[in-house]
């Protein structure tokens, strides 16, 4: 499938460049990665992260844009990830990182070229199970920055997943919201010293 990737607006990809150029920023982030790297460093495939803010059981999910991550790559592969974020005067650089979703993002971009369709890649952060997904938005003419889930959207749960939801197996937005609201419910306790 060909993947759509939207461009990341130009401020956004100046502030990562700028962090890159900048000796103190690379050597004073927490990727050694990063640091013990030779050679050029480029920001790559910059996608649009968006964070699911509410789940209900009836209610349209509510997302909002929170920032662009852009792999960055020395040679052939991902030795990290830049994120920036939308501040009052504009896109400012947040950090650069490393660790399991890197990885697990790369993984599941290449898995998502081999599927039949088009789509535009997106990720969607869910912070109450501490989970982060390759969102496969279908109409890929769509602005990158709006943040609309359809239902026939597909969700590729990036490892490490939350225990129970496997970690690169798509799975449509219909399909999936359900079991991420029934684990974001809290379950009815019994009251102490009710009978059982």
């Amino acid at each position: 499938m060909p993947l759509h990737v939207p461009p990341a607006p130009a401020p956004a990809l100046r502030t990562v460049l700028t962090a890159l150029g900048s000796p103190t920023a690379v050597r004073e982030a927490r990727t050694p990665s990063l640091r013990d790297t030779q050679g050029p460093l480029t920001p790559e495939l910059p996608l649009p992260v968006h964070v699911l803010d509410r789940i209900a059981p009836a209610a349209a999910p509510a997302t909002r844009l929170a920032g662009w991550r852009f792999l960055i790559r020395c040679h052939e592969r991902a030795v990290a990830a830049a994120e920036t974020r939308l501040t009052p005067d504009g896109w400012a650089f947040s950090h650069f990182f490393e660790g399991p979703y890197v990885t697990a993002t790369e993984r599941a971009l290449r898995q998502a070229e081999t599927m039949p369709g088009s789509y535009q890649p997106r990720l969607l952060s869910v912070p109450e199970l501490y989970m982060l997904t390759l969102w496969l938005h279908g109409d890929f003419t769509a602005d990158g920055t709006q943040g609309l889930l359809a239902a026939t959207d597909l969700l590729v749960p990036l490892a490490p997943a939350p225990p129970g939801i496997a970690a690169h197996r798509p799975h449509r937005v219909a399909e999936l919201l359900p079991v991420l609201t029934h684990r974001l419910t809290p379950a009815a306790t019994p009251l102490l010293g009710s009978p059982a």
